[in-house]
């Protein structure tokens, strides 16, 4: 088959600048849009994915599975976990990877903005041990009256950095606190959190002889099937009247994941319909810039080229424009769009434009410019020579 010259389908593209322009705009903004709502769904599903620790299990009130903030259980199971893991778990020296906590929602005030957050108290000789994403990045750990700001929790309050930021003062429950430092926990939630110290959080909320959870970190190069029995069998049988229940961290994040499947399912379906406009949208945009051009396929179909040479050419121009446009969406939504903080009820995560978001962004956008010259190649072709070239 005979086919035009490659540069014939790009100089087309330069013949018609301002056309050019607004066709690749066009197709620009629908990829961003792909791409923005692409990176809410995988920032979703990566901090809940890595929120969990596969080697932390968690102790907590066996009514309480779903809703960690809601447990409640004695102040002694920490010491007990000690003694009876102590064998399995991680240990710094003599210190046990052990780590009692207690997790709650509470209001927050910054300057006239008030909103709920999650505060954490933790023992901070233990914390660490336990929650290895955890590193402080500024200032220093919380002393009595003092609190931790997680680097996502000002997009969770509702608030610029610069107000919740080293040495300012939040009100939390109607007491003040000062901002000793702040913590990054890259990909997970605790990023959303405010930490504190365990014993000022429970005199402040008045919870003086529970906690919510106590984290435990088991040895990696353990059995995990073992390491679970061991703690059902403590649960169960050594402790029944504590009410205890034990659960892999890496599960309670994957049962939350199911929990967000509906949403997940919406934004996935908002992908695909802001595709399918994104389709129409470029047909129709192919169908205007094809229908000047009628008599042109006419003439070059008179001096010898086969209409599925046209045709190619037409495909070519689209795909090369359709292209472009999408790196260009691509490095917008990288530049202005990965990172970018988002609140919802459990806290805050960042926007990720990863691999996947751009694999399949760029795929929608190359697919957007196959599927616009398609139709429009169709419909030029349908006329006679004869009645194309006298065509106006």
């Amino acid at each position: 088959m005979r086919l035009l010259p490659w540069d014939y389908g790009v100089r087309n593209l330069g013949r018609r600048p301002v056309r050019t322009a607004l066709t690749a705009l066009g197709l620009g903004l629908v990829v961003f849009l792909l791409l923005v709502v692409l990176g809410f769904v995988r920032g979703l599903e990566l901090s809940l994915q890595q929120s969990g620790d596969p080697e932390v299990v968690l102790l907590h009130n066996a009514n309480a599975a779903e809703n960690l903030e809601n447990s409640s259980i004695a102040d002694e199971v920490a010491a007990l976990a000690r003694t009876e893991f102590s064998a399995h778990l991680v240990k710094y020296g003599e210190a046990a990877a052990v780590s009692p906590e207690l997790t709650i929602a509470g209001r927050v005030q910054v300057g006239d903005a008030t909103t709920l957050a999650v505060f954490r108290g933790v023992d901070l000789d233990r914390a660490f041990l336990v929650r290895r994403q955890v590193a402080l990045v500024e200032g220093t750990l919380p002393g009595p009256g003092e609190v931790l700001v997680g680097r996502l929790a000002p997009a969770k309050l509702g608030v610029e950095p610069a107000e919740v930021g080293v040495g300012r003062s939040i009100s939390i429950e109607g007491k003040p606190w000062r901002v000793s430092g702040r913590f990054a926990a890259p990909g997970t939630l605790l990023e959303a959190e405010v930490w504190c110290r365990l014993d000022d959080l429970k005199a402040a909320m008045r919870r003086p002889n529970d906690v919510s959870v106590v984290a435990m970190r088991f040895d990696p190069a353990g059995d995990p099937a073992k390491q679970m029995g061991y703690v059902e069998y403590f649960c169960r049988n050594r402790r029944p009247d504590l009410e205890l229940a034990g659960s892999r961290e890496s599960e309670y994040y994957a049962f939350l994941g199911k929990h967000y499947a509906p949403m997940r399912a919406l934004a996935w379906l908002l992908v695909g319909l802001v595709a399918a406009a994104g389709a129409c949208g470029a047909a129709n945009t192919m169908y205007a810039a094809v229908s000047g051009r009628v008599r042109e396929f006419a003439a070059l179909q008179a001096v010898g080229f086969p209409r599925r040479a046209i045709a190619v050419s037409l495909l070519q121009e689209s795909v090369i424009l359709a292209a472009a446009a999408t790196l260009a969406a691509a490095g917008l939504a990288l530049g202005l769009a990965h990172g970018v903080a988002v609140r919802f009820t459990m806290g805050a995560f960042a926007l990720q434009i990863d691999r996947t978001a751009l694999l399949v962004g760029c795929a929608a956008g190359l697919g957007l410019g196959v599927f616009g010259a398609v139709p429009p190649a169709v419909r030029a072709f349908r006329l006679p020579i004869p009645d194309a070239l006298k065509a106006t």
